[in-house]
């Protein structure tokens, strides 16, 4: 790598002298122009291609996972090119939701009681179509769980369904109370530490496809929930593998990273508002457990959990909130094989906290953790519309642990 570097300084300051002089020459003359972006190219292919495009590192906790994922799952030690233009975290993070394609689905909606008297919003695609599993009772099932104000219709989840129609397998998207259009009945909405709404989603999904392979796939906050579930669950849980995707691993350096002042900017206060409207469609329901002129005037998540969060759900401070919020600690627990997908630039959950040592003693986990990506960024390719490495990474592992999920209880 010195070597490489070394060889990267020279090709610059040999490009610098040559374009200087070229520019004295006169920038139309003598093909000058084409010259200064044949130049450029190459320094900047250099550079993408020694320090930009990378193999993923993959750390597991057993070397039956690590090899059961490089037999069915090659995606993850395959090199990861980020899109030449847009490889930034900022920039994937912000670039992602508008450059995506958003593919059409077909919901079939459901509500469920739970036990408080209250209702989640479920939506289902049946995949009837499906001509590799024609029985309904045996089609596979994926639990959908999107981030942190997300519904069935963010482009992510969308693009994971439409994976999943090619598998031929079947999808349902877990709505979070009262973000999905839904009436709230009673006084609670969610977090990422409560896993009574998850548990009660899984037992009856289970409860209607008890033969289908059930697995889940959790974004952002959907996946951290998914792991506090799994945490306290251990093996005793009717799903038989899952995924997560850009997981804020520890509570406290999530919202210390975001805090900052240009990820405030750009992604901490938007949030906030997008918390805060989503609680004000229901303002009446809470009048009576927080004051809700004083959640509307928050101006960071931190502010938000610390004014509502924490309070709905019965914290004495929003330190025990973000403790409990924080899947990194109940990582040992986690029972079954479970693949989880960060980038190391991701600012919403900061390298230095992923579990890396943790997931080495747990032989279900495996990280995949890329050198770029953002936060459920992934782009890749010259014009990203379509299939991200997320999205590869989703399709690959699901259809692994369908179809050959059984070899890792025999290695």
């Amino acid at each position: 790598m010195q070597r490489l570097a070394m060889d990267l300084r020279m090709l610059s300051r040999e490009l610098s002298l040559y374009l200087e002089h070229q520019v004295r020459v006169g920038f139309f003359g003598s093909g000058v122009g084409l010259s200064l972006i044949l130049g450029f190219s190459v320094a900047y292919a250099c550079y993408y291609l020694s320090s930009i495009a990378k193999k993923p590192q993959l750390v597991t906790g057993g070397e039956s996972f690590s090899r059961f994922l490089q037999d069915h799952c090659p995606v993850v030690t395959e090199t990861y090119y980020p899109t030449v233009w847009c490889w930034e975290s900022r920039g994937q993070t912000l670039l992602r939701p508008f450059i995506t394609s958003k593919p059409p689905v077909q919901y079939r909606n459901e509500l469920i009681k739970t036990a408080d008297g209250g209702q989640i919003s479920l939506d289902w695609f049946d995949n009837g179509n499906s001509t590799c599993y024609v029985d309904a009772s045996t089609r596979p099932t994926i639990l959908l769980l999107p981030g942190l104000t997300g519904t069935s219709k963010e482009s992510y989840i969308l693009h994971m369904i439409h994976l999943s129609e090619e598998l031929g397998y079947r999808c349902v998207v877990f709505n979070n109370r009262g973000v999905a259009g839904e009436n709230l009945l009673t006084p609670r909405t969610y977090c990422c530490a409560n896993t009574e709404d998850l548990e009660t989603v899984i037992h009856h999904v289970y409860s209607l496809y008890p033969s289908a392979p059930f697995l889940a796939a959790g974004v952002s906050m959907g996946g951290m929930l998914l792991l506090n579930y799994l945490g306290k669950t251990g093996p005793k849980t009717p799903l038989m593998a899952a995924a997560t995707f850009s997981v804020g691993w520890n509570t406290f350096a999530c919202s210390e990273s975001l805090e900052k002042p240009l990820n405030w900017l750009l992604f901490n206060y938007y949030l906030t508002t997008c918390l805060q409207s989503s609680v004000n469609k229901h303002r009446h329901m809470f009048a009576k457990e927080v004051d809700m002129d004083h959640v509307m005037k928050a101006k960071s998540i931190r502010e938000f959990d610390k004014r509502f969060t924490a309070v709905m759900f019965g914290y004495q401070t929003i330190d025990d909130y973000y403790a409990d919020a924080s899947p990194s600690r109940r990582l040992k627990s986690v029972g079954i094989p479970v693949l989880c997908l960060n980038s190391v630039d991701d600012v919403f959950s900061p390298s230095h906290a992923i579990p890396i040592e943790t997931a080495k003693q747990n032989p279900n986990i495996a990280l995949v953790l890329t050198s770029h990506g953002g936060h459920i960024g992934f782009l890749e390719g010259i014009w990203p519309r379509q299939c991200t490495y997320m999205d590869r990474v989703f399709k690959q592992f699901v259809q692994a642990m369908v179809e050959h999920g059984h070899e890792l209880s025999n290695m």
